[in-house]
């Protein structure tokens, strides 16, 4: 087969000029297509979110860096920590700093906070630098091709493998997984066949598997409540409001109570304790826990100056 080398000028000629060649890494990449019979139009599902940018700012807290990347007039924050993966776009482990340019890798379907600008902890973060290299994140099927058709893996002695977790792969781990792969060599052929130079299996990503239901399940019996803390029930029963028909008691003073940091926002609190976080935001039902959404029966608010109340069912969810 005839190979050619891929840099982004030459991609964008080839492209232009009808032949397919490797693709760079691009806002596409990581997207299954579907087509609806009825209007012909294709539908675009993405199975990563890409987000590309310079690292303009770098804070870091307690427990991870957040990275503001800029591109244009999109702003997004890039969440990072110990345990994230960062390689260059040859593969090689890489730290970021600001200035750099980066493209991050987010799971689609991981659940996502309501919060401008959007915030992302990203499977993958590739550090953009000038070395011929690219970059697909992506699920590819039992023959190692990715989801539209675009590049066919052919996996060799000196492809270096491995995994998110660190476990040892093998060729046949890396089928029907979703992975990085940085290859710099592609075929003019449709798809695009490479020999790349390392894979990564993201096995922290969960394979979807079918659930049987059982039509008729028996109710499981409803946990116990734990034990409230007496010096929490004293403000509970002291310091609360009504609102429709819902007890609201003050997040603060019991949060702080059961040993949790309270970090005051223009719009709410963030409220942690090791590996536990909650967004809490006035006037919104929804409220963050961990990377998922939940939701609370009457929004937080500011019933007096400078103190939020939420519903007294979430001074159970702190205790569990």
């Amino acid at each position: 087969m005839k190979m050619t080398k891929v840099v982004p000028f030459a991609m964008s000629a080839l492209l232009l000029g009808g032949a397919i060649g490797a693709p760079t890494a691009s806002a596409n990449e990581g997207e299954a297509t579907v087509i609806n019979a009825e209007t012909s139009e294709q539908q675009v599902q993405p199975i990563f979110i890409k987000v590309t940018g310079t690292v303009e700012n770098v804070e870091v807290r307690e427990n991870a860096t957040y990275y503001t990347v800029v591109d244009g007039d999109n702003t997004n924050i890039v969440i990072a920590n110990k345990d994230s993966l960062v390689f260059d776009n040859m593969g090689k482990e890489a730290k970021l700093q600001k200035g750099d340019k980066v493209s991050a890798y987010s799971y689609a379907k991981k659940p996502m906070l309501a919060i401008y600008p959007p915030q992302y902890n990203p499977e993958v973060i590739i550090v953009e630098t000038e070395e011929m290299g690219s970059v697909e994140v992506d699920f590819f099927n039992k023959d190692l091709v990715d989801t539209e058709n675009n590049l066919k893996l052919n996996v060799g002695e000196d492809t270096k493998l491995a995994s998110a977790t660190g476990k040892a792969v093998k060729v046949d781990d890396l089928k029907e997984q979703h992975l990085v792969v940085f290859y710099t060599i592609a075929t003019m052929s449709i798809p695009a066949q490479t020999p790349p130079s390392k894979v990564i299996v993201l096995d922290t990503i969960e394979k979807e598997e079918p659930v049987e239901v059982d039509p008729t399940p028996e109710p499981e019996p409803a946990p116990a409540p734990a034990p409230v803390d007496s010096a929490v029930q004293e403000i509970i029963n002291k310091d609360f409001y009504e609102v429709d028909g819902t007890k609201m008691v003050p997040l603060r003073l019991i949060a702080e109570k059961l040993g949790f940091k309270v970090e005051v926002t223009p719009k709410g609190a963030i409220v942690s304790k090791g590996a536990l976080s909650y967004t809490i935001t006035r006037g919104q039902k929804e409220y963050g826990y961990n990377k998922a959404l939940r939701q609370f029966k009457v929004a937080p608010a500011l019933l007096e100056s400078g103190k939020t109340y939420v519903p007294v069912e979430f001074v159970e969810e702190l205790t569990k």
